[in-house]
């Protein structure tokens, strides 16, 4: 059983070291509700993991601060300052960035042109093509990114690959906040290894704080400063890496898969009665 004080405890009053916080956020869709007062904050230079089973909110979450969707009630503070953020857009204009599992990317276009895209440097009439090349190579080379041409086309890489220029190109367009959505789903050994190492890198640079969703909990364990664990709509489990295991947090979603099954055996039982 949770100690109902844990969720309260998330958000430190007077937290200066805290880029960003959302106190008190619900979301209700209709009859649904699928945030329950979620309190959370995020360090400066921090990587903090999010996890919790399917439908467990936080995609929603994620939705709210990047500014795709409102909350119903609660507020979102960056950097001291509360905001309301009404668009993907404007969200991004104040430093928070968000990488799907899709990316965004163009796959028939280049790296270079996917580096830039929407934001091009044009000497009119004609893209500054050979600008474009030589800062996408020293960004992704300074990112520790390992692609063997920025002119190859997406569609040739690795979903690693593909990956970490989704994240590089947030990187570079100044992202203070990104939100990695699922990065590793889908990928082998190898291709995750790609991506962990570049949320290390970002994680020592200091520069970019970072909140990253996944559902192997020993990979987000090795990366994460800090992990929440959001269990039907609310925070459950807010811990330093250091201080949990991925055995503690399996045990707390059996847990919960355990009484949702007693409920409903419950629920079948009185209607059978």
């Amino acid at each position: 059983m949770t100690d109902p004080q844990q969720q309260d405890a998330v958000v430190p009053p007077g937290a200066d070291d805290d880029v960003l916080r959302v106190e008190h956020i619900s979301k209700r869709y209709g009859a649904v509700t699928a945030l329950v007062d979620v309190n959370l904050h995020l360090r400066r230079g921090e990587v903090l993991g999010l996890i919790g089973d399917n439908g467990a909110g936080k995609s929603t979450l994620i939705k709210i601060i990047c500014g795709f969707q409102p909350p119903t009630t609660g507020r979102v503070i960056l950097e001291g300052q509360e905001v309301t953020l009404k668009s993907v857009a404007q969200a991004r204009s104040l430093g928070i960035d968000v990488v799907y599992q899709d990316l965004a990317l163009v796959n028939q276009l280049s790296v270079y042109h996917n580096m830039f895209l929407n934001r091009e440097p044009v000497r009119w009439p004609l893209l500054r093509n050979r600008v474009m090349k030589k800062l996408s190579r020293e960004h992704l080379d300074d990112m520790g990114v390992r692609i063997p041409s920025v002119d190859s086309e997406v569609a040739k890489l690795s979903g690693g690959q593909r990956q970490a220029i989704a994240v590089a190109r947030s990187v570079y367009s100044d992202a203070k906040i990104l939100l990695l959505d699922e990065p590793l789903a889908a990928m082998g050994v190898k291709e995750g290894a790609i991506i962990l190492d570049l949320v290390t890198r970002l994680k020592k640079q200091g520069n970019v704080s970072v909140i990253i969703i996944a559902h192997n909990y020993g990979q987000v364990l090795e990366v994460c400063d800090r992990v929440n664990l959001l269990q039907g709509g609310k925070i459950t489990l807010d811990k330093l890496s250091s201080e949990t295991s991925a055995q503690e947090l399996t045990d707390m979603v059996v847990a919960e898969y355990r009484k949702a099954l007693l409920e409903r055996q419950r629920a079948e039982g009185e209607l059978s009665a």
